[in-house]
């Protein structure tokens, strides 16, 4: 059987299909065609691109024309760069991106978690100097959350933040700190009183990552010993200025729960999409002869597979529209925690499937190199295997997504 129909015949069965209305569809058409007009490149964009904090002068000129455009953030106010885009005319306008493979930004965490975070939280001054021209491109930033114990349980965090006269003096250490070792700035979490709850007496403080006493430390990675995303960052006794605290003294869970809001507002699309174009990939392959003249689509086993990795991923999208129609009208989602959890979860499992259909050709790995999306070649799946095991830390771990959707959406009872 055709290994494409037989994908398709058996995603339509769960499947519904959906329109749009004309006004989000010239919506559509129109990033579309300023995106074709607009994009870089390939050659302007052969500079590569070192880390999440690392911006390559045309990974700048980019986005700041995204910005001037209104297509940076488009469901802000024009008064901060938007063109007051709708909800769904939003989601339409992450689902073209990631389909594309058109990167908003070289650095995420600024744009998506720390701006916004700014703008909610900060004072007028904060958002001038550093929402702003985070916008435009002009500064990188890292998040300092993580720390050696206390990963997934932030509010276990034990870096110091003492006042001292108009400053605090940071000691302390953070650990998986992405782009740390490129960024300007640190949108810091600190333990700012001691004494107070766990929950509480957390502060969040703007750090300059030039100040003196911090200390970088990137972590190799297993997939590509050549470059790194991941640092130890440590303080001591690093010099902060009062006017750098975001929010009030004391009450940074709050800002926490705020900014990883707007991380995970919409992560399901960007994820979504990346797991359908690797599903793409494996239709790919499974269609080509490999050494000795072979199929992988042959084999009904990866047939019925790649059918069943097709079906998950459109459930994976049904629910995701579910989950963002109640972030439109201001309700809690939590089917995002299904998402994020399922879609982790199905990454790894289509890669290994993959690396073991290919047998031992497909685990012949070159750690010096890191295959991207768009390479097909065997080793690639096995590399792939590896790197989709931090998919299922980052953002929140497997196991806390399971006790979330344990207790709010099966109701089950704390142990």
């Amino acid at each position: 059987m055709d290994l494409t129909r037989s994908s398709y015949i058996q995603a339509t069965i769960f499947s519904v299909r959906l329109h749009y209305d004309a006004e989000t569809e010239a919506f559509r058409d129109e990033l579309r065609s300023w995106i074709e007009t607009n994009l870089p490149p390939a050659d302007e964009r052969a500079e590569p691109v070192l880390s999440s904090a690392h911006m390559p002068e045309w990974a700048r000129r980019w986005q700041r024309s995204l910005f001037d455009a209104g297509w940076l953030v488009p469901g802000w106010p024009p008064e901060r760069g938007g063109r007051n885009a709708t909800p769904l005319q939003q989601m339409v306008y992450f689902e073209e991106v990631a389909r594309l493979g058109v990167p908003r930004t070289c650095n995420p965490q600024g744009l998506s978690i720390i701006a916004p975070s700014i703008y909610d939280w900060g004072t007028a001054d904060l958002q001038e100097r550093f929402a702003l021209p985070t916008l435009r491109a002009e500064i990188t930033w890292c998040v300092g959350m993580s720390e050696p114990d206390a990963g997934s349980d932030l509010a276990g965090l034990r870096t110091r933040a003492v006042v001292r006269g108009d400053r605090f003096i940071v000691n302390g250490q953070k650990v998986w700190t992405s782009g740390a070792h490129h960024a300007d700035w640190c949108f810091c979490f600190v333990r700012s009183d001691p004494e107070a709850p766990k929950h509480s007496g957390i502060s969040v403080l703007i750090i300059d990552m030039k100040s003196p006493g911090i200390l970088t430390r990137p972590i190799p990675e297993l997939t590509d010993r050549s470059h790194t995303d991941f640092n130890e960052v440590f303080f001591t006794d690093v010099e902060v200025p009062e006017g750098n605290l975001v929010g009030e003294l004391h009450h940074g869970w709050a800002i926490a729960g705020g900014s990883l809001a707007h991380e995970r507002g919409m992560l399901w699309i960007n994820e979504v999409v990346g797991i359908e174009r690797l599903i793409g990939a494996a239709v790919s392959l499974a269609r080509e002869h490999l050494p000795g003249g072979s199929r992988l689509g042959d084999d009904p086993h990866v047939r019925s597979m790649i059918a069943d990795a097709h079906i998950r991923s459109q459930a994976l999208r049904l629910l995701g529209y579910r989950g963002f129609s109640k972030f439109a009208r201001g309700e809690a989602s939590p089917e995002h925690s299904v998402l994020k959890l399922m879609g982790s979860e199905l990454r790894r499992s289509l890669a290994l499937e993959m690396a073991e259909a290919l047998g031992p050709s497909g685990s012949d790995l070159d750690l010096a190199v890191a295959p991207s999306y768009g390479r097909r070649d065997m080793e690639s799946w096995a590399v792939h295997y590896l790197q989709s095991f931090a998919g299922t830390i980052a953002g929140g771990t497997s196991e806390i997504q399971r006790n979330i959707i344990a207790e709010r959406v099966l109701g089950l009872p704390r142990r």
